[in-house]
């Protein structure tokens, strides 16, 4: 997976944290969840706020 793999990222953050209100995730550690996904595989220079505002919000959408 790359940043701009959004919808797919966020189905895989909700399976790896389903405790967690995705709405109360700072994005510093939002930023640490990506990366540490077992299939994420992109610079991390390339992450900026519009993506992980994009990745929390379809996180968000996922669990609704």
């Amino acid at each position: 997976m790359r940043w701009t793999d959004i919808f797919d990222i966020a189905t895989e953050l909700a399976d790896a944290h389903p405790d967690v209100d995705p709405k109360f995730v700072n994005f510093v550690d939002l930023r640490a969840w990506v990366m540490a996904l077992e299939d994420f595989d992109d610079d991390p220079a390339r992450c900026g706020e519009k993506i992980l505002e994009a990745i929390q919000a379809a996180w968000i959408e996922e669990l609704e």
